[in-house]
């Protein structure tokens, strides 16, 4: 009985199809691991600071078709150790700030956690792409334990303003419409109209600062009027319980 030559390549098929269900697995976790991370700094900054720098986050995972085409656009061999050390954004959290100052302070505190190794660091709003695209990229590395083993992969971050997301956001479907071949009109619209989105940032930020700088001048004249700072607190305890329970005090 001869042996049907294609029955090899299908195990295989099947094996790296098995492999790379669980590779993705080790993904989904990791960034669910970042996210985790990301939803604790809100919580804790709005908790300690009584403010949030993060406006929200969206995270993706791609997926096992979109990371073939990838690899063989790439010319990458379709191995998992291939895909796994040359494929680093197949986990991706986007974190949208109000502020520029935000961005930074947000990758800071997250750079500075432990278990998070910073593979790549890209400062596209210090220094803009060509087209006007303003964002901070990172790549990250962290660890995930399984039953079994542990692993680390790899997680994309872009950190960027709300202002810098809405122009990014245009710029895919207008790349996408025109199938990459945009016309040079609106490319030329694109750059002015991210040259105005950074003016507007740098004037939002402005505005963010004298707002801070004016809320710490009334607490330290509200501590004067009320004397030490026990007393001051006291009062602001006061202030707070009768916003939470009104009449009811």
């Amino acid at each position: 009985m001869e042996n049907n030559p294609r029955t090899p390549d299908l195990e295989q098929l099947k094996a790296f199809r098995d492999s790379l269900a669980r590779f993705m697995m080790y993904y989904k976790f990791g960034m669910q691991e970042v996210s985790t991370k990301i939803d604790i700094l809100k919580q804790e900054f709005q908790y300690v600071h009584s403010y949030n720098p993060i406006e929200h986050v969206k995270s993706r995972l791609k997926s096992p078709q979109s990371i073939l085409e990838k690899a063989q656009r790439k010319d990458y061999d379709l191995t998992i150790d291939s895909i796994r050390e040359n494929i680093r954004d197949i986990a991706g959290i986007r974190i949208v700030c109000s502020f520029t100052s935000d961005i930074y302070r947000v990758a800071g505190m997250l750079m500075q956690q432990k278990d998070i190794t910073v593979v790549d660091y890209e400062d596209y709003i210090e220094k803009p792409k060509p087209n006007g695209y303003q964002s901070l990229h990172l790549i990250i590395q962290v660890p995930v334990f399984m039953s079994d083993r542990m692993e680390k992969v790899f997680v994309e971050l872009q950190i960027r303003t709300i202002a810098m997301d809405f122009w990014a956001s245009l710029e895919h479907k207008i790349y996408y419409k025109y199938d990459k071949a945009v016309p040079q009109k609106l490319r030329d619209d694109l750059k002015e109209a991210a040259d105005t989105i950074s003016a507007l940032d740098k004037k939002m930020e402005k505005i963010h600062k004298e707002m801070q700088e004016l809320r710490m001048t009334n607490d330290r004249e509200s501590m004067q009027s009320n004397g030490s700072p026990e007393k001051h607190m006291q009062h602001l305890s006061i202030n707070y319980l009768s916003m939470l329970f009104g009449d009811n005090l």
